[in-house]
Protein backbone atom coordinates (compact mmCIF):
# COMPACT_ATOMS: atom_id res chain seq x y z
CA UNK A 1 0.00 0.00 0.00
CA UNK A 2 1.22 3.14 -1.05
CA UNK A 3 2.98 5.62 2.12
CA UNK A 4 0.50 8.11 1.75
CA UNK A 5 -2.87 5.80 1.40
CA UNK A 6 -1.46 4.34 4.95
CA UNK A 7 -1.13 7.91 6.78
CA UNK A 8 -5.07 8.40 4.77
CA UNK A 9 -6.36 5.38 6.50
CA UNK A 10 -5.12 6.65 9.68
CA UNK A 11 -6.57 9.78 9.81
CA UNK A 12 -9.72 9.02 8.67
CA UNK A 13 -10.80 6.54 11.31
CA UNK A 14 -9.50 8.97 13.83
CA UNK A 15 -12.59 11.01 14.64
CA UNK A 16 -12.58 14.44 14.79
CA UNK A 17 -15.63 16.29 14.66
CA UNK A 18 -15.04 20.25 15.43
CA UNK A 19 -16.44 19.34 18.74
CA UNK A 20 -14.47 16.58 19.69
CA UNK A 21 -10.91 18.49 20.82
CA UNK A 22 -9.40 14.60 21.82
CA UNK A 23 -9.72 13.74 18.19
CA UNK A 24 -9.10 16.54 16.49
CA UNK A 25 -5.59 17.15 18.60
CA UNK A 26 -4.67 13.38 17.91
CA UNK A 27 -4.84 14.15 13.51
CA UNK A 28 -3.14 17.12 14.81
CA UNK A 29 -0.40 15.51 16.49
CA UNK A 30 -0.30 12.45 13.76
CA UNK A 31 0.77 15.08 11.31
CA UNK A 32 3.07 16.49 13.73
CA UNK A 33 5.04 13.40 13.83
CA UNK A 34 4.92 12.89 9.88
CA UNK A 35 6.99 16.18 9.62
CA UNK A 36 9.31 16.36 12.81
CA UNK A 37 11.52 14.20 10.44
CA UNK A 38 12.12 17.26 7.64
CA UNK A 39 12.90 19.64 10.46
CA UNK A 40 9.18 21.18 11.13
CA UNK A 41 8.90 22.76 14.93
CA UNK A 42 5.05 23.32 16.14
CA UNK A 43 3.54 26.32 17.50
CA UNK A 44 0.12 25.33 19.31
CA UNK A 45 -2.72 27.41 19.81
CA UNK A 46 -4.17 25.48 22.60
CA UNK A 47 -7.62 25.91 23.51
CA UNK A 48 -9.89 25.09 26.00
CA UNK A 49 -13.09 23.95 24.00
CA UNK A 50 -11.95 22.83 20.81
CA UNK A 51 -9.00 21.29 19.58
CA UNK A 52 -5.53 23.18 19.14
CA UNK A 53 -5.22 25.03 16.06
CA UNK A 54 -1.39 23.90 14.72
CA UNK A 55 1.31 25.95 12.88
CA UNK A 56 3.89 23.55 12.01
CA UNK A 57 6.80 25.91 11.01
CA UNK A 58 10.00 25.03 8.37
CA UNK A 59 13.15 25.90 9.32
CA UNK A 60 13.73 29.18 7.73
CA UNK A 61 15.72 30.39 4.77
CA UNK A 62 16.34 32.78 2.15
CA UNK A 63 13.21 34.24 -0.22
CA UNK A 64 9.57 34.36 0.00
CA UNK A 65 7.68 32.02 2.97
CA UNK A 66 4.65 30.11 1.67
CA UNK A 67 1.79 28.88 3.88
CA UNK A 68 -0.26 25.53 3.71
CA UNK A 69 -3.42 25.84 4.66
CA UNK A 70 -5.59 23.61 6.15
CA UNK A 71 -8.04 22.15 8.70
CA UNK A 72 -7.98 19.05 11.36
CA UNK A 73 -12.11 19.22 11.57
CA UNK A 74 -14.81 17.24 9.85
CA UNK A 75 -18.53 17.43 10.57
CA UNK A 76 -19.63 14.52 11.53
CA UNK A 77 -20.09 13.41 15.14
CA UNK A 78 -18.86 10.02 16.66
CA UNK A 79 -20.75 7.26 15.95
CA UNK A 80 -22.50 8.80 12.49
CA UNK A 81 -19.83 8.32 10.06
CA UNK A 82 -16.86 6.13 11.20
CA UNK A 83 -15.32 4.24 8.39
CA UNK A 84 -12.46 4.13 5.51
CA UNK A 85 -12.94 2.00 2.02
CA UNK A 86 -11.17 1.35 -1.35
CA UNK A 87 -14.36 1.02 -3.18
CA UNK A 88 -12.87 0.69 -7.22
CA UNK A 89 -12.18 3.99 -8.18
CA UNK A 90 -13.02 5.27 -4.90
CA UNK A 91 -11.85 6.06 -1.51
CA UNK A 92 -14.32 6.44 0.90
CA UNK A 93 -14.95 7.71 4.33
CA UNK A 94 -15.59 10.86 6.53
CA UNK A 95 -12.96 13.70 5.48
CA UNK A 96 -11.18 11.52 2.61
CA UNK A 97 -11.66 14.46 0.28
CA UNK A 98 -12.64 17.29 3.08
CA UNK A 99 -9.98 17.70 3.86
CA UNK A 100 -7.97 14.84 5.10
CA UNK A 101 -6.80 14.05 1.65
CA UNK A 102 -5.62 17.46 1.22
CA UNK A 103 -3.73 17.35 4.46
CA UNK A 104 -2.42 13.97 2.79
CA UNK A 105 -1.16 15.33 -0.71
CA UNK A 106 0.51 18.23 1.53
CA UNK A 107 2.61 15.99 3.83
CA UNK A 108 3.41 13.65 0.83
CA UNK A 109 4.68 16.66 -1.37
CA UNK A 110 6.65 17.96 1.59
CA UNK A 111 8.62 14.28 1.89
CA UNK A 112 9.43 14.69 -1.57
CA UNK A 113 10.45 17.73 -1.78
CA UNK A 114 12.64 17.51 1.41
CA UNK A 115 14.08 14.24 -0.24
CA UNK A 116 14.62 15.93 -3.67
CA UNK A 117 16.53 18.87 -2.38
CA UNK A 118 18.00 17.36 0.83
CA UNK A 119 16.10 19.27 3.05
CA UNK A 120 13.44 22.16 2.70
CA UNK A 121 12.50 25.91 3.95
CA UNK A 122 10.22 28.72 4.10
CA UNK A 123 6.98 26.34 3.71
CA UNK A 124 4.82 26.42 6.66
CA UNK A 125 1.82 24.13 7.80
CA UNK A 126 -1.10 25.83 9.37
CA UNK A 127 -3.95 23.59 10.53
CA UNK A 128 -7.00 24.79 12.27
CA UNK A 129 -9.81 23.38 14.58
CA UNK A 130 -12.93 24.88 13.87
CA UNK A 131 -12.31 25.42 9.89
CA UNK A 132 -16.16 23.29 9.60
CA UNK A 133 -18.18 25.56 12.09
CA UNK A 134 -16.95 28.63 10.62
CA UNK A 135 -13.60 29.33 11.96
CA UNK A 136 -14.95 31.93 14.69
CA UNK A 137 -11.78 31.13 16.80
CA UNK A 138 -9.03 30.60 14.36
CA UNK A 139 -10.49 33.55 12.35
CA UNK A 140 -8.07 36.10 13.47
CA UNK A 141 -5.36 33.68 14.52
CA UNK A 142 -5.56 32.88 10.15
CA UNK A 143 -5.59 36.80 9.48
CA UNK A 144 -2.85 37.67 11.95
CA UNK A 145 -0.13 34.84 10.63
CA UNK A 146 -1.12 35.98 6.58
CA UNK A 147 0.59 39.12 6.48
CA UNK A 148 4.07 36.78 7.74
CA UNK A 149 3.62 35.14 3.64
CA UNK A 150 3.95 35.42 0.21
CA UNK A 151 1.39 33.04 -0.83
CA UNK A 152 -0.87 31.14 0.71
CA UNK A 153 -1.64 27.71 -0.89
CA UNK A 154 -4.84 25.76 0.10
CA UNK A 155 -5.72 21.86 0.51
CA UNK A 156 -9.62 21.85 -0.19
CA UNK A 157 -10.58 19.42 -2.78
CA UNK A 158 -9.49 20.10 -6.52
CA UNK A 159 -12.61 20.49 -9.14
CA UNK A 160 -13.73 17.26 -10.79
CA UNK A 161 -11.78 17.82 -13.75
CA UNK A 162 -8.43 19.37 -11.09
CA UNK A 163 -9.63 23.11 -11.59
CA UNK A 164 -8.37 25.36 -8.73
CA UNK A 165 -10.13 27.66 -6.92
CA UNK A 166 -9.93 31.52 -7.29
CA UNK A 167 -12.88 32.91 -5.96
CA UNK A 168 -14.87 32.10 -3.01
CA UNK A 169 -18.42 34.16 -2.02
CA UNK A 170 -18.07 35.97 1.08
CA UNK A 171 -20.86 35.41 3.63
CA UNK A 172 -22.21 37.63 6.97
CA UNK A 173 -25.03 36.30 9.35
CA UNK A 174 -26.56 38.35 11.48
CA UNK A 175 -29.17 37.66 14.74
CA UNK A 176 -31.77 40.37 14.63
CA UNK A 177 -33.74 41.24 18.03
CA UNK A 178 -36.03 42.90 18.00
CA UNK A 179 -37.74 44.96 20.53
CA UNK A 180 -41.53 45.68 20.41
CA UNK A 181 -44.42 47.32 23.26
CA UNK A 182 -46.76 44.30 24.45
CA UNK A 183 -50.21 45.68 24.46
CA UNK A 184 -53.69 43.81 24.38
CA UNK A 185 -54.71 42.63 20.71
CA UNK A 186 -58.28 44.10 21.39
CA UNK A 187 -58.14 46.61 23.92
CA UNK A 188 -55.22 48.40 23.44
CA UNK A 189 -54.22 47.64 20.19
CA UNK A 190 -53.16 50.67 19.22
CA UNK A 191 -51.18 50.97 22.08
CA UNK A 192 -48.49 48.73 20.59
CA UNK A 193 -45.95 48.25 18.99
CA UNK A 194 -45.62 44.55 16.72
CA UNK A 195 -42.20 43.54 16.74
CA UNK A 196 -43.50 40.50 14.38
CA UNK A 197 -44.77 42.96 11.78
CA UNK A 198 -41.63 45.02 12.01
CA UNK A 199 -39.94 41.33 11.39
CA UNK A 200 -42.54 41.01 8.56
CA UNK A 201 -40.95 44.44 7.21
CA UNK A 202 -37.59 43.30 7.43
CA UNK A 203 -37.75 40.28 6.09
CA UNK A 204 -39.25 41.76 2.67
CA UNK A 205 -37.01 44.60 2.30
CA UNK A 206 -33.79 42.31 3.35
CA UNK A 207 -34.73 39.64 0.63
CA UNK A 208 -35.22 42.53 -1.76
CA UNK A 209 -31.17 42.98 -1.50
CA UNK A 210 -30.65 39.61 -3.50
CA UNK A 211 -29.47 40.21 -6.94
CA UNK A 212 -28.71 36.67 -7.88
CA UNK A 213 -27.81 37.75 -10.89
CA UNK A 214 -24.15 38.74 -9.19
CA UNK A 215 -23.88 35.76 -7.33
CA UNK A 216 -25.38 37.56 -4.18
CA UNK A 217 -27.94 35.56 -2.05
CA UNK A 218 -29.63 37.12 1.41
CA UNK A 219 -31.69 34.57 3.00
CA UNK A 220 -34.11 35.07 6.78
CA UNK A 221 -33.61 31.80 7.50
CA UNK A 222 -35.70 31.49 10.45
CA UNK A 223 -38.11 34.32 12.33
CA UNK A 224 -40.20 33.51 15.83
CA UNK A 225 -41.79 36.05 17.80
CA UNK A 226 -44.34 37.10 20.07
CA UNK A 227 -46.22 35.08 23.04
CA UNK A 228 -49.83 34.63 22.00
CA UNK A 229 -52.92 35.54 19.72
CA UNK A 230 -54.25 37.84 22.06
CA UNK A 231 -51.23 40.10 22.67
CA UNK A 232 -49.40 43.03 20.37
CA UNK A 233 -46.12 40.96 19.62
CA UNK A 234 -43.26 42.43 22.23
CA UNK A 235 -40.56 40.84 20.63
CA UNK A 236 -39.03 38.82 17.72
CA UNK A 237 -35.91 37.17 16.37
CA UNK A 238 -34.97 37.09 12.90
CA UNK A 239 -31.68 34.96 11.72
CA UNK A 240 -30.41 36.51 8.39
CA UNK A 241 -27.69 35.11 6.03
CA UNK A 242 -25.96 37.03 3.45
CA UNK A 243 -23.33 35.70 0.62
CA UNK A 244 -21.77 37.90 -2.31
CA UNK A 245 -19.04 37.52 -4.67
CA UNK A 246 -17.10 40.63 -4.59
CA UNK A 247 -16.66 43.21 -2.04
CA UNK A 248 -18.64 45.84 -3.95
CA UNK A 249 -21.85 43.48 -3.21
CA UNK A 250 -20.35 42.76 0.30
CA UNK A 251 -20.06 46.90 1.02
CA UNK A 252 -23.71 47.35 -0.69
CA UNK A 253 -25.67 44.34 1.52
CA UNK A 254 -24.42 45.62 5.10
CA UNK A 255 -24.51 49.06 4.63
CA UNK A 256 -27.75 48.48 3.65
CA UNK A 257 -28.67 46.26 6.52
CA UNK A 258 -27.37 48.73 9.03
CA UNK A 259 -29.84 51.59 7.11
CA UNK A 260 -32.58 49.23 7.87
CA UNK A 261 -32.06 48.19 11.45
CA UNK A 262 -31.17 52.02 12.15
CA UNK A 263 -34.94 53.23 10.55
CA UNK A 264 -37.34 50.54 12.26
CA UNK A 265 -40.83 50.71 9.83
CA UNK A 266 -42.99 50.37 13.43
CA UNK A 267 -42.77 53.58 15.44
CA UNK A 268 -42.06 52.07 19.03
CA UNK A 269 -39.75 49.50 17.71
CA UNK A 270 -35.97 49.01 18.14
CA UNK A 271 -33.53 46.47 16.39
CA UNK A 272 -30.63 45.03 17.97
CA UNK A 273 -28.06 43.00 15.73
CA UNK A 274 -25.35 41.00 16.43
CA UNK A 275 -23.19 38.76 14.05
CA UNK A 276 -21.31 40.37 10.73
CA UNK A 277 -19.37 39.60 8.29
CA UNK A 278 -18.16 35.58 8.94
CA UNK A 279 -15.63 35.12 5.95
CA UNK A 280 -14.28 37.99 3.68
CA UNK A 281 -14.49 37.45 -0.41
CA UNK A 282 -12.26 35.66 -2.13
CA UNK A 283 -12.20 37.78 -5.31
CA UNK A 284 -9.76 37.32 -7.97
CA UNK A 285 -7.29 40.55 -7.77
CA UNK A 286 -3.52 40.87 -9.79
CA UNK A 287 -1.40 39.33 -7.38
CA UNK A 288 -3.20 36.46 -7.35
CA UNK A 289 -3.09 36.11 -11.22
CA UNK A 290 0.47 36.50 -10.94
CA UNK A 291 0.76 33.73 -8.45
CA UNK A 292 -1.38 31.45 -11.06
CA UNK A 293 1.06 32.36 -13.78
CA UNK A 294 3.82 31.48 -12.30
CA UNK A 295 2.15 27.79 -11.30
CA UNK A 296 1.30 27.02 -14.80
CA UNK A 297 4.61 27.74 -15.74
CA UNK A 298 5.48 24.70 -13.44
CA UNK A 299 2.66 22.64 -14.10
CA UNK A 300 2.79 19.53 -16.30
CA UNK A 301 0.07 20.33 -18.31
CA UNK A 302 -2.63 23.67 -18.38
CA UNK A 303 -4.52 24.68 -15.28
CA UNK A 304 -8.14 25.19 -15.04
CA UNK A 305 -9.90 27.78 -12.27
CA UNK A 306 -13.32 27.91 -11.15
CA UNK A 307 -15.43 29.92 -8.49
CA UNK A 308 -17.06 28.38 -5.83
CA UNK A 309 -20.43 29.28 -3.84
CA UNK A 310 -18.91 27.77 -0.73
CA UNK A 311 -16.49 29.64 1.81
CA UNK A 312 -13.14 28.02 3.18
CA UNK A 313 -10.05 29.25 5.52
CA UNK A 314 -8.86 30.52 1.99
CA UNK A 315 -11.14 33.55 2.39
CA UNK A 316 -9.72 34.82 5.44
CA UNK A 317 -6.26 34.50 3.93
CA UNK A 318 -7.00 36.61 0.74
CA UNK A 319 -8.98 39.08 2.82
CA UNK A 320 -5.54 39.82 4.49
CA UNK A 321 -3.80 40.54 1.08
CA UNK A 322 -1.99 37.61 0.77
CA UNK A 323 -2.17 35.86 -2.88
CA UNK A 324 -4.53 32.21 -2.17
CA UNK A 325 -5.44 29.90 -4.56
CA UNK A 326 -7.48 26.71 -3.65
CA UNK A 327 -8.18 23.52 -4.10
CA UNK A 328 -4.84 21.84 -3.83
CA UNK A 329 -6.36 18.81 -2.65
CA UNK A 330 -7.65 15.31 -4.29
CA UNK A 331 -11.19 15.34 -6.75
CA UNK A 332 -13.88 14.51 -3.96
CA UNK A 333 -17.69 14.07 -4.46
CA UNK A 334 -20.41 14.45 -1.79
CA UNK A 335 -18.46 15.61 1.09
CA UNK A 336 -20.30 16.25 4.43
CA UNK A 337 -22.10 13.67 3.57
CA UNK A 338 -22.03 9.62 4.31
CA UNK A 339 -20.99 9.39 0.84
CA UNK A 340 -17.75 11.19 0.82
CA UNK A 341 -15.72 10.17 -1.87
CA UNK A 342 -11.88 11.08 -3.43
CA UNK A 343 -10.78 9.79 -6.39
CA UNK A 344 -7.76 7.60 -5.58
CA UNK A 345 -6.41 8.46 -9.02
CA UNK A 346 -6.29 11.97 -8.75
CA UNK A 347 -3.19 12.07 -5.24
CA UNK A 348 -0.77 11.32 -7.51
CA UNK A 349 -1.43 14.48 -9.69
CA UNK A 350 -2.07 16.72 -6.98
CA UNK A 351 0.70 15.61 -5.02
CA UNK A 352 2.70 15.70 -8.37
CA UNK A 353 2.00 19.35 -9.16
CA UNK A 354 2.78 20.36 -4.82
CA UNK A 355 6.04 18.44 -5.21
CA UNK A 356 6.97 20.81 -8.61
CA UNK A 357 6.02 24.12 -7.28
CA UNK A 358 7.79 23.77 -3.68
CA UNK A 359 10.95 22.29 -5.08
CA UNK A 360 10.88 25.05 -7.39
CA UNK A 361 10.44 27.60 -4.52
CA UNK A 362 13.36 25.47 -2.93
CA UNK A 363 15.81 25.78 -5.95
CA UNK A 364 15.49 29.09 -6.37
CA UNK A 365 16.48 30.93 -3.24
CA UNK A 366 12.75 30.72 -2.02
CA UNK A 367 11.17 32.50 -5.23
CA UNK A 368 8.05 31.25 -6.36
CA UNK A 369 7.24 34.48 -8.52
Amino acid sequence: MKSWLTLLRELVLINSHSHNPTGVNRVGERIREQLAPLGYIEQRFPRQHLGDHLLLRAPSGPGQKILLLGHLDTVFAPGTFEEFAEDGPWLRGPGVCDMKGGLVVAIQALKQVHAQCGGLFGVDLFLTADEEINSEDSRPVTTALAHDYAACLTLECAGENFELVTARKGVAAWTLEIQGVAAHAGNDWDKGASAVLEAAHLTIALMALARPEQGTTVNVGKLSGGIGVNTIAPAAEMLVEARFRTVAERNRVVSALEQLIAAPRINGCAIHPSGGVLREVMEPNADQARLLESIQRLAPEPLSTEARGGTSDANHVHGAGTPTLDGFGPIGFDDHTANERALTASFAPRIDLLTRILAHHQTHQGRLF
